[in-house]
């Protein structure tokens, strides 16, 4: 049994040395930058694909929506 122990122990250590490291393919594309978004009927009214400002503007506005504090009060 510690036979069987002292030959498997190293074996399972030296099996976590063979994974593959998790790189990016050839395929890979980056992602554009948030504001400059999806260009159809479903974005908010009064933004613009591109506008950064317009775009912060609105995650402020959508936070302060969801802040618990100034709901209650």
């Amino acid at each position: 049994m510690i036979r069987l122990a002292l030959i498997a122990f190293p074996v399972l250590l030296l099996a976590a040395c063979g994974e593959k490291e998790q790189t990016a393919s050839r395929g890979y594309k980056a992602d554009g930058k948030p504001f400059q978004g999806a260009q159809n009927a479903y974005v908010v009214k009064g933004w613009a694909p591109g506008d950064k400002a317009a775009w912060e503007n609105q995650l402020r506005s959508r936070a302060q929506t969801q802040n618990e504090y100034v709901r209650v009060n």
